[in-house]
């Protein structure tokens, strides 16, 4: 595999029509939204999608979901335990779940497990990862729909509670939300993320929500509009991140109030001088 050797930052526009994107659970699972009314879709979600989507491309996942377990191992500590029991050294503990797992030397990994009452050793070790990602925002404040629903059907015999039982159903009328992440060199070093994995990780972003469909997003209510990867020409990088992610320019058409489309916006990325920039179209 070959080393990665030039850094890289990234970003995607994600369009999402009347779904919910990213419950919150201490908000009776209403869509994200902060004190400004923009919508929010946080990184650890985010990466979750990406471990489905690696999954999906056959690459072993550490941080597996119950309902896409592989393995047959319930928890993370049977399945570390299962691939580095052994291993005493924590820096051939580290190097071994980094060969094992791409999420792992992608995004890095606690391992922090008690031992087993036979040996009584436990684990601690703790992997940096260097593929960063931010919380997807909005790029306008965001219109939260919410429709009530009714349990027509009883769930047990003799229950008398069946179309009185009322719920909630949230989503997002419509929103353009901003994907933001970058890839440190040095930290693929240590982990071995190589320039293969950052084109496996590439073809993730660009098929973010293949295989992930429920009630709350229905199949084609959200889609990655366009995904955009700079590519330095050294390690550390020409410009800073934050540089690279602000010559991403996306506006609202002044003649635009509410969006409800991506074409409601106009977007536009400024070259710099030495970067090169790949614009690739989504799903």
């Amino acid at each position: 595999m070959s080393k990665l050797e030039r850094k890289i930052d990234f970003a995607a526009l994600i369009t999402v029509d009347m779904a919910n994107c990213n419950g919150d659970p201490l908000n009776g699972n209403r869509p994200r939204v902060d004190f400004n009314g923009r919508g929010e879709i946080s990184d650890v979600c985010i990466k979750r999608k990406i471990r489905n989507r690696m999954q999906d491309l056959g690459y072993p996942i550490f941080v597996q979901s119950e309902d896409r377990c592989d393995d047959g191992m319930d928890s993370l500590s049977k399945r570390a335990n299962a691939a580095l029991k052994g291993l005493k050294s924590k820096q051939e503990y580290a190097e071994a779940a980094c060969r094992k797992w791409l999420d792992v030397r992608a995004f890095g990994q606690v391992f922090a497990f008690k031992g087993d009452k036979k040996d009584g050793d436990g684990v601690s070790v703790g992997v940096r990862g260097p593929v960063s990602i931010h919380q997807a925002v909005s790029l306008s404040p965001v219109d939260v729909l919410t429709r009530q629903i009714t349990k027509s059907v009883n769930g047990e015999s003799g229950d008398k509670r069946s179309a009185d039982t009322m719920g909630f159903k949230h989503m997002i009328r419509f929103g353009l939300y901003l994907l933001k992440g970058s890839i440190n060199v040095q930290l693929a070093e240590k982990t071995g993320f190589s320039e293969e994995d950052a084109e496996v990780l590439k073809q993730c972003l660009l098929t973010l929500f293949r295989n992930d469909v429920s009630s709350a997003r229905p199949d084609g209510s959200m889609s990655v509009h366009r995904l955009y990867w700079w590519e330095h020409n050294c390690k550390d990088g020409q410009y800073s991140s934050k540089t690279v992610h602000q010559s991403l320019r996306v506006t609202l058409k002044e003649s635009v109030e509410l969006p409800s489309s991506v074409d409601d916006y106009q977007i536009e990325w400024l070259p710099l001088e030495g970067l090169s920039c790949e614009e690739l179209a989504g799903e």
